[in-house]
C-alpha cells in the first residue's frame, strides 16, 4: 500500500500528547493495514511542547505514512486541524486527539457509517474518563450550545470521519478563530453518530484547563451564535422597564406623600447600576466588533513554519 495514493487521512493536531505519538502512530497503521486502506498520518505540532517537532520529524523519517507539520506558534487546536485537512489528500479525512483517548481501532466503524449521502460521521463516548468537573462542563456547555446554537449538530466530538469535499470548504471560511462543529454545522444536516469507547490518557495530562475551556466556550458564542448580543438586548430592554416602574413609584410617592426626599443613595444606587449594565452591553458588542476587524485584517487562520519530510505541496484530492 506505500506505492498507492492516501484514501484515508487522519489528521491529528499536536499540543501536549507528544510522548503518544509512536503509539499512536502504530495503531493507527495496524488498523489501516487489516482494512486494506492506503493511509497518511499528518502530525500537525501547534508549538504545545518543545520536543514534539523532534517526536514528529523522527516518525516522518522512520514511517512514509507519516507527515509532519510544525505551526509558527499555537494556533489553537481547531486552527490546527484545518492546517492538516489542507494538506490532506484521502477521500476521507478523519480527525482526532493526540493523546490516545479517541482509540484508532474506532476508525474503521466511522468510516463504514459514512457514504455520499452521509459525509459526516462523529464518534461519540457513552462514558469519559475526564475528571468530573471536565464532564460537568462538558455537559452545560453542549446543552447551552444547542439552545443558542439551533443549527449545531446533536452530538459532537473532535473524532470525526469527514468527506474530503465537504472538509475542504471549511478553509474557506478564513476565520482567525474557527470552530470546526459550528462550521459543519453551517455546511451540513447529513450527519450521524458511532458510539466508541473513550480511552485512558497515559502520557501527561489535559491542557484544558477551567481558563482555556472559558475562552473556548466565548469564542464559540461570540462568533457563532446571537445570543450575547441578544442577551444584552433583552438586559436593556429589561433596565428600561424597570427603571420606568421605579420612576413611576417614586413620582407617586411624591405626590402622596410618602416620601419627601427619595434620598442620595438610592439615587446613585440606580445610576451606578444602570452604568453597569450599560458597560456590560458595551462590552459584548465590543467583542462582536473585534471579530468583525480580525476578519477585516484577514488574520491568517495559521502559518507553517516547517514540514517533514520536505516535499512541494501536493494536489488536494476533487470533488
Amino acid at each position: 500500500m506505500a506505492s498507492r495514493p492516501p484514501e484515508i487521512s487522519i489528521v491529528v493536531p499536536v499540543y501536549g500528547g507528544a510522548a503518544a505519538l509512536p503509539e499512536l502512530q502504530r495503531r493507527v497503521a495496524a488498523v489501516m493495514s487489516a482494512a486494506g486502506l492506503a493511509h497518511e498520518l499528518i502530525l500537525v505540532d501547534d508549538r504545545g511542547q518543545a520536543h514534539a517537532w523532534s517526536v514528529i520529524r523522527d516518525l516522518a523519517r522512520e514511517h512514509a505514512d507519516v507527515i509532519g507539520i510544525r505551526l509558527s506558534r499555537n494556533f489553537g487546536q481547531h486552527a490546527a486541524t484545518i492546517c492538516g485537512i489542507e494538506q490532506a489528500r484521502g477521500q476521507w479525512i478523519v480527525t482526532m486527539d493526540d493523546d490516545l483517548e479517541h482509540p484508532p481501532e474506532a476508525i474503521t466503524d466511522l468510516l463504514a457509517a459514512g457514504s455520499e449521502e452521509v459525509p459526516l460521521v462523529y464518534g461519540v463516548f457513552a462514558r469519559r474518563t475526564h475528571a468530573g468537573y471536565r464532564n460537568l462542563s462538558s455537559e452545560l456547555m453542549r446543552r447551552t450550545l444547542k439552545r443558542a446554537f439551533p443549527d449545531l449538530n446533536e452530538a459532537y466530538s473532535s473524532f470525526r470521519a469527514i468527506r474530503a469535499p465537504l472538509a475542504i470548504e471549511l478553509a474557506r471560511f478564513r476565520l482567525s478563530k474557527p470552530y470546526i462543529d459550528g462550521m459543519l454545522s453551517w455546511l451540513t444536516s447529513s450527519v450521524r453518530t458511532v458510539e466508541v469507547a473513550h480511552g485512558e490518557r497515559e502520557h501527561g495530562e489535559s491542557t484544558y484547563t477551567l481558563r482555556k475551556l472559558v475562552s473556548h466556550a466565548v469564542n464559540i458564542f461570540v462568533t457563532f451564535s446571537l445570543l450575547p448580543l441578544r442577551l444584552a438586548s433583552y438586559g436593556g430592554a429589561a433596565l428600561a422597564l424597570a427603571s420606568f416602574a421605579y420612576l413611576m413609584y417614586v413620582m407617586h410617592a411624591w405626590f402622596t406623600g410618602s416620601i419627601t426626599n427619595p434620598g442620595y443613595t438610592s439615587l446613585m444606587s440606580v445610576i451606578l447600576f444602570a452604568c453597569g449594565i450599560q458597560l456590560l452591553i458595551l462590552g459584548v458588542v465590543g467583542e462582536y466588533v473585534g471579530r468583525l476587524m480580525g476578519a477585516a485584517y484577514r488574520k491568517p487562520v495559521y502559518l507553517v513554519e516547517s514540514r517533514a519530510p520536505c516535499a512541494p505541496e501536493r494536489d488536494r484530492p476533487k470533488a
